[in-house]
């Protein structure tokens, strides 16, 4: 493995400075999701004075239809309707995708609803779970993305952002085809390397002429498990790196990769497995997302891939 990607928000760059965490193979993610378009650039400043040599990943938050303008979290019981208003969603038109009965997975598939009503004043949910459902979470409808616009208005803004700021890649969120790598090529300046994300059950039925698009390409785990059901996961993940390795392309992992260490200083048995398969894979590198950005541990969660990394150099045969 030669990189890791380190995803940045209050914990790390603000409570922990990168210049006490800082190595080469750090990619500095900054999650265009969170945060209006001054308080983005912001963080890609702060970045720079800590780490003048920083290498740099502006993640797209792409037509990810999302909860917004909540002024706190909504508290969920299972067998229990609950609604969000049109405002409270960031794609207007969401309502006219959606009927009756759809299933609705939130949260990297944490939670799942169902979809008593929609129009376009609100949408009244079904929930399945107990839990709090907060602000910038997904709501994700299985097919939904071959429909709507692959970008929102946000992501025209943050991508001129990334160009004022030349930052070294720029992350397309929910790519389905190779149009739209072009799309984004009619935008993005020469120099701000791709990263195409693999989330949607089209981009992996189109994966082959994706390859042949970009350099790198990322699996997000939970994104497509949203999407394909979570028990397909490990398949689906094991096809897209040998097809990634074949092509002698660059394929990244992402998603809950040390999550509980997000409130624990150590990850279960099973996260360790996990990594310790993933450094095996071949895979070029591995993403880390809530566990640095707002975690308690983000330290903790860098030295552990280091240790990590050194046992599997280490393995016995």
């Amino acid at each position: 493995m030669k990189r890791i990607i380190v995803t940045i928000g209050p914990s790390l760059l603000y409570k922990t400075s990168l210049t006490d965490i800082h190595k080469d193979e750090y990619i500095y993610r900054v999650n265009g999701a969170h945060g209006n378009i001054k308080e983005i650039e912001k963080h890609i400043l702060v970045i720079k004075q800590q780490v003048s040599d920083a290498v740099i990943l502006l993640d797209l938050p792409g037509n990810k239809v999302r909860t917004t303008n909540l002024i706190k979290p909504i508290k969920l019981q299972k067998g229990k309707e609950f609604s969000l208003l049109s405002c409270q969603i960031n794609y207007q038109h969401f309502y006219k995708y959606v009927k009756q009965g759809d299933n609705v997975w939130a949260n990297d598939s944490v939670f799942r609803f169902t979809i008593q009503q929609a129009n376009e004043e609100h949408i009244v949910f079904l929930s399945e779970v107990d839990g709090e459902l907060h602000n910038n979470k997904g709501l994700h409808v299985r097919g939904i993305h071959d429909d709507v616009p692959f970008f929102f208005d946000k992501d025209y803004r943050l991508i001129e952002l990334a160009n004022k700021n030349s930052v070294d890649f720029v992350g397309l969120s929910f790519v389905r085809n190779v149009e739209d790598i072009q799309l984004a090529r009619e935008y993005v300046k020469k120099g701000i390397e791709i990263i195409a994300k693999v989330e949607t059950k089209s981009s992996v039925e189109n994966i082959q002429s994706i390859l042949n698009s970009v350099e790198y390409i990322l699996l997000d785990r939970g994104d497509l498990s949203a999407e394909i059901g979570i028990e397909k996961i490990p398949d689906y993940q094991r096809f897209i790196i040998d097809k990634t390795l074949f092509n002698n392309k660059r394929i990244f992992l992402a998603t809950q990769f040390l999550k509980n260490m997000e409130e624990k200083p150590v990850p279960t048995i099973a996260e360790v497995i996990d990594m310790y398969n993933t450094l095996k894979s071949g895979v070029y590198g591995i993403q880390l997302a809530e566990e640095t950005a707002i975690g308690e541990y983000p330290r903790e969660c860098l030295n552990l891939i280091d240790e990590l990394t050194k046992e599997v150099s280490n393995e016995r045969k």
